[in-house]
């Protein structure tokens, strides 16, 4: 099967999630959009009357502009929460640099005479201001306008991982699962986009600029021709403008309104596959077993934004992993006692964070170094020990976390490993380098879908040296209380899972292309849990 007619697959196949995920995209940007509007182009006028100001404005505005964008995120969940809105005032923030700066320009070029003109036949300042000085300034406006949309199109994909959804998340599912299909999916529709918010633009600057500065081929057209193609530009901009801004801004406010938070409960989960999918199984079960209606905040970008929303009541339960607890949240020093490390995430998690954290689920997500079987066969390596007795002569590619944890790498030099070259790789790219033979072993987890996908050789650690990532489920009291039948669907899954289902499941999303939805269905319905 040929490139193009894969990926139209693919689109079939997701055609209804695709619309769901543009539909939450549009509203987001169009929200952004508006309010950028509301705030950038009145606050650009004013800064035209104060030189200082604008200054100092302006300035502010470029500084927000160089802080990275999952920066900013993370700094507005604990403020906000999780959701559209992080994403929204993210965009928003971005989007106020050009409104504000264009629209300063746009006024203050204006010829001086034209406004002493205006100001001998009688004009008050505000009379100038709406009938000469933003007429005019309309093409540098709304220049800034069309860039601030575009950007923030693309800026919206960032959105995803507070778990505002939008075609970032399809985005994210295909650089999880290493599938072009998924990202070109999410990346197609948004450069579409785009390039449809820019055109609708483009025909209300066109509506809006007075035509003495019009191009000088509008001056040769009869005038009644004039006032009729003007008419609908005014009529074709007002239409395309409800329909690409204001009903979707409408519309997410709408729906916004209309959640009710007495019967719903919200259940978060990190942007990683397995996490997704533990995410759709107890979203799965609490529809099912309950009356309650289900908030899915998915794809959360890691354990510390997870926590900043779990703190701040926006998700109500998620699934994470007790050395993740131990070490990230917790701050306590790993044990490879895995008894120890459950009960201190239990009482820990009890007594900071208010929260009940379930027994283990029955798989772990345990950290593993991982070598082509060739490469095992050859240098005669199966075990901890014998890797780290041979490192000399092995390449390692491992993730920043594990080069920097002082549990991990760190801790295994000191045990006498001594790598012939390290190098950091992110996500799937390490996979490719030890397929291609680049490197010789790296960092895995152990219900990896790639490492099934390889056949990878997992190294046994027979040292003990890795400490424990039992899953488990982590709840609100606060929840469990107002919702006392949640305790029997949240404990239905103790003890249910197992490594090798967990792998499988993985499996089903990265590489044979299901949704995580359909699956965590599956393997509830084979467990007899729905």
């Amino acid at each position: 099967m040929n490139a193009i007619a894969q990926f139209w697959m693919v689109a079939t196949q997701r055609h209804a999630e695709l619309w769901q995920l543009f539909v939450q995209h549009m509203q987001m940007t169009s929200s952004a959009v508006l309010l950028s509007l509301v705030v950038g182009v009145p606050l650009g006028i004013i800064i035209t009357r104060h030189k200082k100001l604008a200054s100092v404005v302006i300035g502010l505005a470029n500084i927000t502009q160089s802080i990275p964008s999952l920066g900013l995120l993370a700094i507005l969940v604990p403020i906000v929460g999780i959701g559209q809105p992080a994403a929204v005032i993210m965009v928003i923030i971005y989007a106020l640099l050009p409104i504000i700066k264009n629209t300063y320009v746009g006024v203050r070029s204006i010829n001086p005479s034209i406004m002493k003109a205006a100001e001998g036949i009688g004009m008050s300042s505000g009379q100038i201001l709406r009938n000469v000085q933003l007429p005019l300034a309309v093409p540098y406006i709304m220049s800034g306008v069309r860039i601030s949309a575009v950007t923030a199109v693309g800026t919206v994909t960032i959105g995803a991982f507070a778990g505002a959804g939008g075609l970032g998340w399809m985005i994210n599912l295909g650089l999880n699962a290493n599938d072009v299909n998924l990202v070109l999916l999410g990346a197609i529709p948004a450069c579409l986009l785009a390039l449809a918010l820019d055109f609708v633009l483009g025909m209300v600057e066109q509506a809006l600029t007075p035509e003495g500065i019009l191009p000088a081929s509008v001056g040769s057209t009869p005038a009644s021709k004039r006032r009729a193609h003007r008419i609908m530009r005014h009529v074709a901009a007002a239409v395309a403008v409800t329909i690409s801004l204001i009903v979707p801004c409408a519309s997410s406010i709408v729906s916004a309104i209309g959640n009710d938070p007495d019967d719903t409960v919200t259940v978060g989960a990190e942007n990683f596959t397995e996490a997704i999918i533990l995410g759709n199984i107890y979203s799965q079960l609490i529809q099912h077993k309950t009356n309650l209606k289900v908030n899915e905040k998915f794809n959360l970008d890691g354990t510390l934004v997870t926590m900043a929303a779990f703190d701040a009541g926006t998700i109500d339960t998620f699934t994470d992993y007790t050395g993740v607890i131990t070490a990230n949240v917790l701050k306590k020093k790993l044990s490879t006692d895995t008894a120890k490390v459950y009960r201190q995430v239990r009482d820990g998690m009890a007594e900071s964070h208010q929260a009940t954290v379930s027994k283990p689920l029955g798989s772990t997500n345990d950290y593993v170094l991982a070598m082509t079987k060739d490469t095992s066969r050859r240098m005669g390596v199966t075990k901890l020990s014998q890797l780290i007795a041979q490192s000399g002569s092995l390449r390692l590619g491992c993730t920043t976390a594990f080069s920097q944890r002082s549990d991990l790498l760190p801790k295994m030099e000191k045990q006498g490993a001594d790598f012939a070259s390290v190098s950091g790789l992110e996500g799937n790219v390490r996979y490719q380098a030890l397929t291609s033979g680049k490197i010789d072993v790296t960092d895995a987890y152990s219900t990896d879908a790639m490492v099934k996908k390889l056949n990878l050789q997992l190294i046994e650690d027979d040292i003990h040296f890795f400490p424990p990532y039992q899953a488990i489920s982590i709840t609100r009291n606060a929840v469990l209380r107002k919702h006392p039948e949640l305790k029997t669907v949240i404990s239905s899954l103790d003890g249910v899972l197992d490594n090798d289902s967990m792998m499988n499941m993985n499996y089903q999303v990265d590489v044979e292309g299901k949704t995580a939805k359909e699956v965590a269905i599956k393997f509830l319905q084979e467990k007899n849990l729905i």
